[in-house]
């Protein structure tokens, strides 16, 4: 199925339950629907699950402009996927990395209120949040503040050479090859467990866009925004891109937080997709009591 947001058409992809609750599932660099592999099953029997690949990744469109991959563009393909596959009732997000990031922007959307029903947030900031945590701490004069911003200062650095023309792809060209065998090294996993795309040679270059076109500008400038939609964050205590403090003041931007921590890296749908599918459907089944619109879906 191709769902079309003005000119980019994205790649949509359905299994599960026909007759249960859409849950929507958003992937992150260098990823494509693929990342879902082994939690979408879990969560088949009792929701209809759709994934779909970002626009500069899969089979969706790859623009060539960086602003095209401003969040907030991305976060309009996830209200189009929406609308087409679920016109008439709210839906379920679960999101990872770069998706956790759009995600985010989504649920401080106006039109969240009426399409959203609940996101559960995998290893990615809100990037304005980020920016306001980063802030706090760096100008706290607390040394422990400024450590915690230090820390995440390191483990971010990448995203650096991330947003210089050209710099990083000879780098990524030579590893994309290889791309299991470095989540062996990066997360600890089994690398038996990453199946790639066949475009991941390209979409592991082209969404560098996605750093390019939304880092300085979203962590230079927040534009603090809360939301009321029901969120949950599974962190990944032993997430070395994104560290867990991060997420200290999140309760600050959506009224109703549920955080949860799971003992796995940044990767977790790969490494730990039980954990991931378990607390996903418990978010949504405890959200409200039985009867309500939530529980209608």
């Amino acid at each position: 199925m191709t769902v079309s947001n003005g000119d980019i058409d994205v790649a949509v992809f359905e299994r599960g339950n026909p007759n249960g609750p859409v849950l929507i599932l958003m992937h992150g660099w260098p990823d494509t629907h693929h990342l879902w592999d082994r939690v979408a099953p879990l969560l088949a029997d009792r929701f209809r699950v759709i994934g779909f690949d970002n626009r500069g990744a899969g089979a969706s469109t790859v623009p060539d402009d960086v602003d095209a991959y401003r969040i907030e563009e991305l976060a309009g393909d996830l209200f189009a996927v929406i609308d087409a596959v679920s016109p008439h009732a709210r839906v379920h997000v679960l999101a990872h990395d770069w998706g956790s990031v759009v995600g985010w922007e989504a649920v401080v959307d106006p039109r969240a209120e009426d399409r959203i029903a609940s996101f559960t947030s995998v290893s990615g900031p809100n990037l304005d949040q980020l920016g306001v945590w980063a802030r706090r701490r760096l100008f706290s004069g607390s040394p422990s503040g400024i450590a915690k911003a230090a820390r995440q200062l390191v483990a971010s650095a990448y995203t650096v050479a991330f947003q210089v023309p050209g710099l990083p792809v000879p780098v990524l060209k030579v590893l994309a090859p290889r791309w299991a065998q470095f989540l062996s090294y990066f997360d600890g996993m089994d690398p038996s467990v990453v199946h790639t795309a066949e475009t991941l040679p390209s979409d592991i270059v082209s969404c560098l866009k996605l750093y390019r076109a939304n880092i300085r500008g979203r962590l230079g400038s927040p534009d603090i925004r809360s939301t009321d939609v029901p969120v949950q964050l599974i962190v990944g205590t032993g997430d070395r891109a994104v560290l867990p403090i991060v997420y200290e003041d999140a309760g600050e931007w959506a009224s109703n937080l549920r955080r949860r921590d799971i003992a796995a890296r940044h990767w977790s749908p790969l490494s730990h997709p039980a954990d991931v599918a378990r607390l996903t459907a418990e978010f949504i089944g405890d959200l409200v009591p039985a009867g309500s619109r939530a529980e209608s879906l």
